[in-house]
């Protein structure tokens, strides 16, 4: 699974994103965004992305880490890969939202198996918006506006 590149004439010189930063959120209370996904760069990056785009976001690696940080950390949204070895990210979805039923849920994933695990998820009564890897940033952050 790999990123797609942000082209340095998108980053400025301290390492930031400027399109990212001129859509910060109000300096209101951050919305808080869980981020799970079992590859630690894709996590620690859309993570880090969020941060510097007004969001309070924390990284976590596993299905199972993510269900544990969402009690303690009470996020508004989560952001998490489909498939991860230990709890899918469909499954922490589903259990995340059972402790906040408030929460947006937005999935990603690169694998075809994805569509068999949500249709799963349809026929107990769970809708999820679903993005496909790569993310780019700007259509992550277009996503959790909108």
């Amino acid at each position: 699974m790999i990123l797609r590149p942000i082209e340095a004439d998108k980053m400025g010189r301290d390492g930031h994103f400027p399109a990212l930063h001129r859509e910060r959120m109000p300096n209101s209370t951050k919305p808080k965004v869980l981020v799970a996904d079992d590859e630690l760069v894709i996590a620690d990056t859309l993570a880090m992305i969020l941060n510097q785009s007004g969001f309070d976001a924390r990284a976590v690696y596993s299905g199972e880490k993510a269900l544990e940080l969402a009690e303690s950390f009470q996020p508004d949204m989560l952001i998490s890969d489909v498939i991860m070895a230990d709890l899918n990210g469909i499954d922490a979805a589903i259990r995340i939202r059972a402790l906040l039923p408030g929460i947006k849920v937005l999935l990603f994933s690169g694998q075809a198996a994805t569509a068999d695990l949500l249709e799963k998820a349809r026929t107990k009564g769970y809708e999820f918006d679903i993005l496909a890897k790569p993310v780019h940033p700007q259509d992550l952050l277009a996503k959790l506006r909108g």
